[in-house]
């Protein structure tokens, strides 16, 4: 036991042996002053002798001095005995070394209260600790608020859901009306909430008031909600923009079924364009498939660390075959020393690969594309804590009106170029969506003749 604990236990100690002896003393003189006045009587009104008087007052004395005594050192004893009951309970002893008849009956039924009362705690305790790890491991996020609004607790989903984000949580007006109702009813409130930063998501919110707190439990149904409406998307994306190669099939197969059915040469050339078509709809499907995919799952930011130098140089190194039939030279500029961030590498994978396979294809045959990648710190344009990556090509640029449409979906510069390369017009719509997941940032830099910039901002912590 440290030395402030002894020196405290003393001073306890010595306080309760201070109350013990008053006690013991009124005993004394209560069991002592009807022994007095009787014999003081006796002696006065010639009854009893002097002498035998006083050694009888003198027994009964000692008598009353002992007892009083012994009860005084019992009383303290039950003191300390109670006082365990608030410091130490686990130090009770089971025998309790009283001397007064019936005070030992009086300290076990004490030390039997006390241990009734120690498990009695231990079982709320365990209770509690469970209550509070079931409330920690819930797949949904819970918040615990104060009769003031203000978060006092978290379990581990709310944070991983909304990290920095809980107070734009908070702050949403549909959240506040449901806290108000709470309060004013008593009774649970459900509501839901559409929040559109950092990325859209749905979510259903249960406000319920309990004892002066308020918990928040949230439900995010965006990935039900997502799927509803990629299936819309799909369907919609694809009839307009599979239309046209399906028509051209048509068209082709009934020339070979009709005017081309005996001319070979023919037969080759539009064999050639219905493979190319085909090709250009599967393709299409794949970018398709590929962006709801990575819609449904936008809403939940990445938690796999990853260090972004080993990824750059294995695409850069996978376009080489591009590279050789174009003569363009890619330059990687990457730090070993670039900070990690929580990413997920296949899709930083897919965003980085079709940006140089962009400017692979836009850009100046033999020209030189420059990948580089440095701490955020270095450009003033954005947040000090992240990491820049950019890709920056020579070729023709991009005019400025074009800019902020480039992601998109289906939107081309150059339809015909776009179309004639191989272009889905669904590249950068990816690019885009896997970056908002991310809690990223893209920005576009152009200057027609000069060459386009690409730089993604990436945060070295989930938002």
């Amino acid at each position: 036991m440290p030395e402030s604990g002894m020196a405290e236990k003393a001073f306890t100690d010595r306080a309760l042996t201070d109350k013990a002896w008053p006690a013991a003393l009124a005993f004394f003189l209560a069991l002592g002053a009807l022994p007095t006045i009787i014999f003081g009587l006796l002696i006065g009104f010639g009854e009893l002798a002097l002498l035998p008087g006083l050694i009888s007052w003198g027994i009964c004395i000692t008598v009353a001095l002992a007892f009083g005594l012994l009860l005084g050192r019992d009383i303290g004893v039950m003191s300390q005995l109670v006082r365990g009951l608030r410091t130490s309970p686990e130090d009770l002893p089971r025998e309790m070394n009283l001397l007064v008849p019936g005070m030992r009956l009086l300290a076990r039924e004490a030390v039997n209260l006390i241990r009734a009362e120690r498990l009695n705690q231990a079982r709320l305790s365990d209770r509690s600790a469970a209550d509070h790890a079931l409330l920690e491991r819930l797949p949904d996020p819970l918040l615990r608020l104060n009769e003031n609004g203000a978060v006092i607790w978290r379990n581990a989903s709310a944070i991983a859901t909304f990290g920095l984000e809980t107070a734009a949580l908070l702050r949403h007006p549909d959240l506040r009306a449901a806290l108000g109702e709470a309060g004013q009813s008593g009774v649970p409130v459900r509501k839901s909430i559409a929040l559109t930063v950092p990325v859209p998501r749905d979510l259903d919110a249960t406000v319920i008031p309990v004892s002066g707190l308020v918990y928040v439990l949230i439900a995010d149904r965006t990935r039900e909600r997502n799927v509803e409406k990629m299936r819309a998307d799909f369907v919609a994306n694809s009839s307009h923009e599979l239309r046209t190669p399906l028509a051209s099939l048509i068209g082709f197969i009934e020339t070979l079924r009709g005017p081309a059915a005996d001319d070979p040469e023919a037969q080759q050339r539009f064999l050639g364009i219905m493979a190319e078509q085909a090709h250009r709809m599967q393709r299409v499907i794949a970018d398709l498939l590929s962006l709801s995919r990575i819609e449904i799952s936008e809403h939940q930011p990445p938690e796999t660390i990853l260090f972004l130098p080993p990824l750059l140089e294995r695409i850069v190194a996978g376009m080489e075959p591009m590279q050789q039939s174009t003569g363009t030279r890619i330059e990687l500029s990457v730090p070993n020393d670039l900070p990690r961030i929580p990413a997920d590498a296949d899709q930083l994978a897919q965003v980085f690969t079709n940006l140089l396979d962009n400017a692979i294809k836009y850009g100046k045959r033999g020209g030189c594309i420059k990948v580089s990648a440095a701490a955020a710190s270095t450009d003033s344009r954005f947040a000090p804590n992240g990491v820049l990556v950019s890709v920056a090509d020579d070729g023709v640029g991009i005019a400025r009106e074009h800019i902020p449409r480039l992601t998109e979906r289906f939107y081309r510069v150059d339809k015909g170029r776009s179309r004639a390369i191989g272009g889905t017009g669904l590249g950068l719509a990816i690019v885009k969506h896997v970056v908002n997941r991310h809690r990223g940032r893209m920005l576009i830099d152009s200057v027609e003749g000069q060459g386009t910039i690409f730089t993604i901002w990436l945060p070295t912590r989930a938002g």
